[in-house]
């Protein structure tokens, strides 16, 4: 299995320059693209945990849209000085400064083989925007994580974290070794006051209010794939793993 895998692998994945394609001989045009997976989903269907398995798997990199703000911001690049005025202000970063980090992050040797981008797109213009961007590139695998509201609830409201350590529990599926003590440093357990279902509620209300035109977006473009998410990990990977394209023959 292991090895039929990693033939697919090597067949979808083959080396090639994401924004030059122009500058590739004719045979060079002829091998797979990079692919580029696109994660949606609701917080707590586990988006972060099967963008980590698909870069351990397929060794591209897991790209999140916050992280490279934060990243920019913190060594006060040009974008990031830029980003920085709006922020100061309480004002939401454009989307352009957005779509500026991420294509220069994406012309990295690392992503010459693909990359997945979690948090991003979020909203109709973003994905429209990007989609511009991406124009003439091989489109997207867009992967919409799919579980119901009342198992997220019941899934982050479990949820606990070490008040000393940070080490993260859930109460169901990786309780602590001792009720509400660390296994780690004996910290006490607390729940995050964003893992409230009051809280929890308010997030999922705004995130289908943003994806529902998204997933009609790309539903449109033909390149959503929908999996159900109320099982286990494993399952779910095998289900993100028959998405990846195979070699043409």
């Amino acid at each position: 299995m292991k090895t039929i895998f990693n033939h697919i692998i090597a067949g979808a994945l083959m080396a090639g320059s994401f924004l030059s394609p122009s500058a590739h001989s004719d045979e060079a045009k002829s091998d797979s693209k990079p692919v580029v997976f696109i994660m949606l989903g609701p917080p707590g269907a586990g988006k972060g945990t099967q963008a980590a398995m698909l870069h351990e798997k397929l060794q591209i990199p897991h790209i999140s849209t916050g992280e490279l703000l934060r990243d920019h911001v913190r060594r006060e690049t040009p974008l990031g000085k830029q980003a920085k005025l709006f922020m100061d202000k309480g004002h939401l970063v454009p989307d352009q400064l957005i779509l500026d980090m991420l294509f220069e992050r994406v012309t990295q040797a690392d992503c010459v083989k693909g990359y997945i981008l979690d948090g991003f797109p979020r909203t109709l213009p973003q994905a429209e925007s990007l989609q511009a961007r991406l124009k003439g590139q091989p489109q997207p695998i867009v992967l919409n994580l799919d579980l119901a509201d009342a198992k997220i609830i019941e899934r982050l409201t479990k949820r606990v974290v070490c008040e000393s350590c940070g080490t993260p529990y859930h109460l169901v599926y990786s309780p602590p070794k001792s009720e509400g003590l660390c296994d780690k440093c004996s910290g006490k357990l607390i729940q995050r006051s964003d893992d409230t279902e009051a809280v929890i509620s308010k997030r999922l209300k705004v995130y289908h209010d943003q994806t529902a035109p998204l997933i009609a977006y790309y539903t449109n473009l033909k390149i959503l794939h929908t999996i159900d998410c109320d099982q286990s990990k494993e399952k779910i990977f095998s289900e993100v793993v028959a998405r990846i394209p195979q070699p043409q023959n």
